[in-house]
């Protein structure tokens, strides 16, 4: 369970770093980062803010008791966590706006693909995905608008952890959110994931 959480938090990380990155260039006239952000992000705003509430829950879950009272901030950021997803936009609004970038913007969708394009060749679950989402984008229409958010989210999360994340890490959360065995709740991991070094790397260590 730790472990799928830590899976989750780290892609989100990565996704937010990678926008911040496109805001910043886009913001000195980069063309590029421009029509890539007007894509990612509502593409990664809708995914975190439904992942958030899950992932908070599962959080105060392992923490039992001890989580639930109010002694400890974790109800605060329970209670708070569907917030972001109702600011700015619900979860159909952002969806929508997946697929007003996609069809008035194709210079975002080319952008978006050229992100992806950047980890071609890395991880074979990751290629066959993607293949799958280029026909998933040309038949988008608004009944699978929040189906076609997801995965964009999951392939431009798994391209950012085979590019940038240690290997266990990138090969556990492409097992998990992209392979074929892949369990509907947080913790549902298959068999033979090597774990530890997921671990070891969000495990905060006092002195």
């Amino acid at each position: 369970m730790l472990a799928d959480l830590a899976l989750e938090s780290e892609a989100a990380t990565a996704l937010a770093f990678r926008l911040a990155r496109a805001f910043d260039a886009s913001s000195r006239g980069d063309p590029q980062e421009a029509a890539f952000r007007r894509l990612a992000t509502p593409v990664a705003k809708y995914w975190v803010c439904k992942r958030a509430p899950v992932h908070a829950a599962e959080a105060l879950e392992c923490l039992g008791g001890n989580g639930y009272v109010e002694e400890s901030g974790m109800p605060r950021l329970f209670r708070e966590s569907p917030l972001n997803g109702i600011w700015e936009g619900s979860g159909n609004v952002v969806c929508l706006d997946v697929l007003r970038a996609l069809r008035r913007h194709p210079e975002s969708k080319e952008a978006f693909w050229a992100e992806l394009d950047t980890a071609r060749g890395l991880d074979r679950r990751l290629d066959a995905f993607c293949q799958g989402l280029e026909r998933e984008v040309e038949d988008a229409d608004e009944q699978s608008a929040r189906w076609l958010a997801e995965r964009m989210a999951l392939a431009l999360q798994a391209s950012l952890l085979v590019r940038y994340a240690p290997p266990a890490v990138a090969d556990a959360f492409c097992a998990c959110r992209l392979g074929e065995e892949t369990g509907r709740a947080f913790g549902a991991l298959p068999r033979g994931l090597d774990l530890d070094p997921v671990l070891d790397r969000a495990l905060v260590r006092l002195p």
